[in-house]
């Protein structure tokens, strides 16, 4: 634990990771920006193409991202999408990913539907930007092109580290290196964020990011390394000159192996763990912090937080820029990360040399219950497979495990084994010794009947499972009752689930995510499990509740639940009646999901508004907002996301946010399918908004013009509204600028709605 204790103990890394300033900066490349977007937007009014060229690490395709969400190409351009190859493809699913960002459907395309001829019939008489990243190869660009019609003023622009593939596609615009400011720049910023860099560094920190040669990707690993360091003059002199001597090949591997190796022995599990996904695969975080916890790689040093220790840990990768973020939730958390080709290599090729196998920290070396020597586990992988199909799935036979190893060698299940092999999983799992992880959501087992016809036999073999993820046609709780450790726990399924009492016999759930499922009990039933609670559950949803569940019997047997999502099937008998008992209960209730049944927006005078008093996120939908609940929303001192959707209001259709009414911590704020023609409000109701989304609310005439003068307000985005709307979104930004004489707020309008 000595290495943990080092690599946590240097920053407060989970501040850090919320501040999106911090891990997206852009140093450099103003010029190819401005020359990038010129080309776009302006040259030969025929379809164009451009190509952009690098080597690994330049910066290409954060490059391509800064110019694609640019306000001007924004502005400029009816319909985006950017997508991103790799060296291996499926051309229908690369072109599907196009049609729904061009698009904005979410429905699925269907098996028979004809992929490109819907994307070409979607893209007719648009003015169109499609961005091609990571192309490796000219067959790529031939399969995807045809797709794409000659419409007038429309870009493609592509990215590759292949000068000949650019070439042969279009006049290739060769990438720079940073000049040496830059790299300094940008070193700077990575080190000491927003602070300064002390005065006797500055000539020796010049240094190490003159010697990383303008390679972004070098320079920010590091910034990631030398921020770990002693903030001395010397040391970082020291670490410059050992740069100096390497080339820029080396350099990229130096640096990714440097990085690695300063890592305590928790995070190269976890990094490790991240690159054996796919290339260019968008990881959701929500999972990979399940993931890590599920196998253990992560310390239960505070027990009850977990996922914070998870989460620090991301962020800790983060910081040193070990991993990307891709994509961020509305409350600046991490929703999707990415790892670098290059670092992916480097733990593909760490994996293969250690023959798949790692030596894990225990669970908690503290607690004289466990063992305190390392666990010796193996990834489960192809070699594997292949020789423990030959020998009839015996661990026995196979050469690859020696006979020392058998008795204590422990099994690490990673989701990209699953989706690699079309194979009866079973036969192999249940042959392997402590499988805690069982992914199969990207596996449709709807149409294996061996499976839907003995699932209850399949699973009850794995008995050390921590996280479980299956779609199934049908699903029952007894299957898993027998699972004393599973932590997470999702199923997917077309039919609603019911409940039984055999959950309560999982007493270590901490996530439950079913796609719909009841609780339906008989009366024996619930008198049977009264008592139980699941102590350990954090994360509860969907469910589908009647009103008549709703006691306090119900509640408290979650008693410290951090987001619930719930969706209200029925109220009849229930006036005046509450969801929750008191203000009091649940207190570390964070997030908040309800949906109400058809019919109930337009009821009054029977809901009781008691939310949580701790709320920091809260969605609505279906409901018909009276003052007094407008009130109860506006009284949570902690809230700070608020999401409306198809919302009615009582008496008029107008919202009139009243001056007692302030919403004091609001930082985001969605409206959509809101019934409204009229909104008031003033300077004070919002008074910490910084991001105002309205979408599909076709009655409103416009936004109050007293949001400029909310100074925290950075970005309105409107979608599929009046242009009365479109109007009052841009006159505020207007006088945002004129009032403060710079563009503090951006106004997005998306075209292709």
């Amino acid at each position: 634990m000595e290495n943990f204790d080092k690599t946590t103990s240097r920053a407060n890394v989970s501040t850090q990771c919320n501040d999106p300033s911090n891990n997206e900066d852009f140093v450099g490349f103003k010029e190819d920006v401005e020359q990038l977007i010129q080309k776009l937007t302006g040259g030969k009014k025929e379809r164009d193409v451009i190509s952009i060229v690098g080597m690994a690490g330049l910066g290409k395709t954060t490059l391509a991202r800064k110019v694609y969400n640019s306000h001007s190409i924004v502005d400029h351009f009816d319909v985006r999408a950017f997508c991103t190859i790799s060296q291996t493809y499926s051309v229908r699913k690369l072109l599907i990913e196009i049609h729904k960002q061009a698009t904005g459907e979410k429905r699925d395309i269907k098996e028979e539907d004809n992929v490109a001829d819907l994307l070409r019939k979607a893209l007719i008489r648009k003015r169109y930007l499609i961005v091609l990243d990571d192309i490796w190869n000219y067959k790529a660009w031939e399969d995807l092109q045809l797709s794409f019609p000659s419409e007038e003023s429309s870009r493609i622009m592509v990215t590759t580290r292949v000068q000949e593939v650019a070439t042969q596609i279009s006049d290739p615009y060769l990438l720079r290196f940073l000049t040496a400011e830059e790299s300094w720049g940008l070193l700077q910023k990575k080190v000491f964020k927003r602070e300064s860099c002390p005065l006797e560094l500055q000539e020796a920190g010049f240094e190490v990011a003159r010697n990383c040669k303008g390679l972004p990707l070098v320079i920010v690993l590091n910034a990631g390394i030398i921020a770990q360091k002693e903030m001395r003059a010397s040391v970082w002199q020291e670490f410059a000159k050992d740069l100096s001597s390497l080339g820029l090949e080396e350099q990229s591997m130096k640096a990714v192996q440097s990085s690695y190796d300063y890592l305590g022995d928790h995070l190269k599990h976890c990094l490790l763990y991240i690159g054996y996904f796919p290339e260019d695969y968008t990881i959701p975080v929500s999972d990979l912090l399940k993931l890590w916890i599920a196998e253990e790689f992560v310390p239960t040093i505070d027990p009850e937080n977990l996922e914070k220790s998870s989460k620090d840990f991301l962020c800790d990768l983060v910081s040193r820029s070990l991993l990307m973020v891709s994509k961020r939730r509305s409350n600046g958390d991490i929703k999707y990360c990415m790892v670098h080709d290059l670092i992916r290599e480097f733990c593909s090729s760490k994996l293969k040399e250690e023959e798949f196998k790692q030596r894990v920290m225990p669970h908690n070396s503290s607690q004289s219950s466990y063992p305190k020597d390392p666990r010796f586990c193996m990834y489960i992988h192809d070699n594997l497979v292949n020789q423990l199909e030959q020998h009839g799935y015996s661990l026995d036979e196979i050469p690859m495990v020696g006979s020392e190893e058998k008795e204590s060698l422990e099994f690490i299940a990673h989701p990209r084994f699953y989706s690699s092999r079309c194979m009866d999983f079973f036969s192999l799992l249940i042959n392997l010794r402590f499988i805690r992880v069982l992914h199969l959501l990207d596996v449709n087992m709807e149409s294996a009947w061996e499976f839907q016809s003995s699932t209850a036999s399949k699973l009850g073999k794995l008995t050390h499972l921590k996280y479980l993820a299956i779609f199934v046609r049908k699903f029952d709780f007894k299957w898993v009752s027998h699972m004393v450790d599973l932590q997470t726990l999702r199923v997917h399924s077309h039919q609603r689930i019911k409940t039984s009492p055999d959950i309560w016999k999982m007493k270590k759930l901490r996530h439950v995510d079913i796609s719909e499922f009841s609780f339906i009990w008989e009366d024996s039933e619930q008198e049977e499990s009264s008592q139980t609670v699941l102590d350990n559950l954090k994360t509860f949803g969907k469910c589908r509740v009647s009103m008549g569940d709703m006691n306090r019997k119900f509640w408290w047997r979650f008693p410290n639940l951090e987001e619930l999502k719930l969706s209200i099937v029925n109220f009849h008998g229930m006036l005046n009646h509450s969801l929750f008992p008191t203000p009091e209960i649940h207190n570390r209730l964070e997030c908040l999901e309800i949906s109400f049944p058809v019919g109930f927006s337009r009821s009054s005078g029977w809901f009781e508004s008691v939310f949580p008093l701790n709320l920091k996120e809260l969605s609505l939908a279906g409901i018909s907002l009276t003052d007094e609940i407008v009130s109860s929303i506006a009284a949570l001192e902690k809230l700070e996301i608020l999401k409306l959707f198809f919302i009615h209001f009582t008496d008029n259709p107008q919202w009139n946010v009243t001056d007692d009414q302030e919403f004091k911590a609001l930082k985001y704020l969605k409206l959509e399918l809101v019934d409204m023609d009229v909104w008031e409000s003033s300077e004070t109701s919002f008074p910490a908004l910084e991001k105002l989304v309205i979408k599909d609310c076709e009655q409103l005439k416009k936004i109050p013009s007293c949001f400029t003068e909310i100074e925290p307000l950075r970005l309105i985005k409107v979608i599929n509204c009046s242009d009365s709307v479109r109007n009052s979104a841009r006159s505020i930004k207007d006088d945002v600028k004129d009032n403060q004489g710079y563009d503090r707020l951006q106004v997005h309008i998306p075209k292709n709605y």
